[in-house]
């Protein structure tokens, strides 16, 4: 081994203090959710393993470690929403994460505003600068290399509406900076937010 360099093999440890997986694949979007039940009540919970995948149609999605409530939700409505979780709003964000029975409602715990969905029945956060509404593509249960199931569960969904508060829209466009949104950034209660930002061209 270099001694510039610390390498290990999963399978076999990393002999550190701390996992170092989620601090080197960071920052990450948290993956605001809201949902609801069959019974229609509604649900709210920010997952660290979120991200887009396509554009054209817009794809999103959020990982579960263990069969949560959002992801049974999901499934048996087969839809929900991304909120976009501001520095402004990451306490309430954080508040929404507690664990709680099915009828707690979580917009409430948290003093957010539930907003009525357009192309969703699913309420999305009043507060967050924006919200993308979603119809479920497909829940994938991961499996490892061997074929060995794994207690996570993938939701990917299609963006059907796009909720934007016009303060954060300059010029036409998204002002993510404005925005400010919260990221996870490494170990437990590791979080990030967005500082200097620049801009670089692809080449011609």
């Amino acid at each position: 081994m270099s001694d510039d360099v610390y390498f290990y093999d999963p399978a076999e440890g990393h002999g550190l203090a701390h996992d170092p997986f989620k601090a080197i694949v960071a920052p990450r979007l948290i993956g605001w959710i809201s949902s609801l039940d069959g019974r229609g009540r509604p649900n709210l919970a920010p997952y660290s393993f979120f991200g887009a995948f396509a554009s054209n149609p817009a794809m999103i999605g959020f990982c579960s470690e263990g069969y949560k409530d959002s992801i049974r939700n999901i499934e048996e409505t087969g839809e929900f929403v991304w909120n976009l979780p501001s520095h402004a709003l990451a306490e309430r964000m954080n508040r929404s994460s507690a664990s709680v029975a099915p009828d707690v409602d979580e917009f409430a715990l948290a003093g957010l505003t539930a907003a009525t969905g357009r192309n969703v029945r699913v309420p999305h956060v009043a507060e967050a600068p924006a919200a993308l509404e979603c119809k479920l593509t497909q829940v994938v249960r991961l499996t490892d290399r061997d074929g060995g199931v794994m207690g996570n569960w993938l939701a990917l969904g299609q963006v059907v509406g796009v909720h934007i508060r016009r303060e954060f829209l300059r010029d036409g466009r998204f002002d993510t900076h404005a925005a400010q949104p919260v990221m996870r950034a490494g170990y437990r209660g590791d979080y990030a937010r967005i500082g200097e930002m620049f801009e670089m061209l692809r080449p011609a």
